[in-house]
C-alpha cells in the first residue's frame, strides 16, 4: 500500500486529510509539528507528504526541503488557508505538485492522488497499524462515494495480493499492516464481510500466526 504523512498543528484539518486517504487504502501518518513530521520521515519512506505552509510557527515549506535534501522520494502536496500565486510559486519551488486551499475539498484531492502520486507499495514491516476512527471528518456525498468505491475497486487486486505476499514470506506485521487498512476500507465502503476476514487476519497476525486458509478466503470473497 501506498503510505502518506499529513503535517499540520490543526487537529481537525489534519483528521479531514488522513480519513480520505485511509479510506482511499492508504497507509497515513500524522504529524503536529515539524519535529514529529522528521522524525516520522526518517522511520518511513513515504509515497506522499502533506503539509500546510506554516506549522507551529515552523516553516512547512523549509520542511520539505530537507526532506528532499534527506533523500525523500516522496510526491510533496501543500496546503493553506490563505492561497495566493505567490504562496503556489513558494510551494513549486520547494519541490510541491500542488497547493490547495484549506479545508481541502475532497474532489480536489483525489484529483490530485489519482493524476500525481506514485510510488512502491508497502513491502516490509515498517509501517505502523492505524485505527480507522476519523473517517466522519470526511464529507461524503454520492458523487465522492462513487469515486472512492471506483478507487477502492481498482486497487483490491494489489491489496490482497500485498496479504498474500506477506502471509507466504511469514511476515506478520506486514500481514497485519495490509490486512487491517484494508479491513477498515472495506468496512466504511460498505463491504462487511471483506472487512471482517482481513479483521480476522490482521489479528491473527498480530499474535504471529499466519492463517493461511483465511487468505485463501478473502481472495474468493474479493473474486481476486
Amino acid at each position: 500500500m501506498l503510505t502518506a504523512l499529513v503535517v499540520d498543528a490543526d487537529a481537525l484539518a489534519r483528521r479531514r486529510v488522513i480519513g480520505l486517504l485511509r479510506l482511499g487504502g492508504w497507509d497515513a501518518q500524522e504529524a503536529p509539528d515539524v519535529a514529529t513530521a522528521r522524525h516520522l520521515a526518517a522511520a518511513t519512506p513515504h509515497d506522499l507528504v502533506v503539509t500546510d505552509v506554516t506549522v507551529a510557527g515552523d516553516d512547512g515549506l523549509e520542511l520539505l526541503r530537507r526532506l528532499r535534501r534527506d533523500g525523500s522520494r516522496a510526491r510533496f502536496l501543500v496546503v493553506t488557508a490563505q492561497p495566493s500565486p505567490t504562496t503556489s510559486a513558494e510551494a513549486a519551488d520547494a519541490g510541491a505538485w500542488a497547493c490547495l486551499p484549506k479545508p481541502v475539498d475532497p474532489d480536489a484531492l483525489l484529483d490530485f492522488l489519482r493524476s500525481r502520486t506514485t510510488g512502491p507499495a508497502a513491502q516490509g514491516n515498517r509501517y505502523e497499524i492505524h485505527e480507522v476512527d476519523d473517517l466522519h471528518e470526511v464529507d461524503l456525498d454520492d458523487h465522492l462515494l462513487d469515486r472512492l468505491q471506483e478507487m477502492y475497486v481498482n486497487a483490491l487486486p494489489d491489496r490482497v495480493s500485498a496479504i498474500d505476499i506477506h502471509t507466504r514470506e511469514g511476515n506478520s506485521p506486514a500481514v497485519a499492516s495490509a490486512a487491517y487498512t484494508l479491513a477498515g476500507t472495506s468496512g466504511q465502503l460498505g463491504h462487511p464481510e471483506v472487512a471482517s476476514i482481513c479483521q480476522a487476519i490482521a489479528t491473527d497476525a498480530r499474535r504471529g500466526v499466519l492463517a493461511h486458509s483465511r487468505v485463501q478466503h478473502l481472495h474468493a470473497l474479493a473474486g481476486v
